[in-house]
């Protein structure tokens, strides 16, 4: 992983995240608090595995990869579902596949103009986000 993807980022935009959610079977309750929060992602990396944090004041949600390694994940407080996933990089682009019960389910990140970018995807709907690196790094 490039260490420029390692740190704290604070979510500066977010399109299409209830068509993601809706894709995903997320409640309305639920989703009408999501669209109102932002999201910070935390980047860490021990040796050769990676750790994403995505925190808010609503829910965090903590998973750990090494690239080129499927894994088992439960993405607890997401959607509640068991999915085997693999990230791999495509260029400068670290992606994730996430085979289980949704189609075409998955992620990718990249950095670009200092921004980190995230692309999550489900059933053809697309959730395009934006974050900014804190300043207190």
């Amino acid at each position: 992983m490039l260490s420029s993807f390692c740190g704290t980022w604070d979510q500066i935009s977010s399109v299409n995240m209830e068509g993601y959610m809706i894709a995903l079977g997320i409640s309305l309750y639920v989703r009408k608090i999501v669209m109102r929060i932002k999201m910070k992602k935390v980047i860490e990396q021990q040796g050769d595995q990676y750790v994403i944090k995505t925190c808010s004041f609503f829910r965090n949600y903590t998973f750990s990869f090494t690239v080129d390694q499927w894994f088992e994940e439960f993405t607890q407080g997401v959607d509640n579902r068991h999915v085997k996933s693999l990230v791999t990089w495509d260029g400068k682009k670290l992606v994730c596949e996430q085979i289980g019960e949704k189609k075409n389910r998955g992620w990718t990140h990249w950095i670009e103009d200092d921004k980190l970018y995230l692309e999550l995807y489900c059933e053809g709907e697309v959730c395009r986000q934006i974050f900014k690196k804190n300043v207190n790094e």
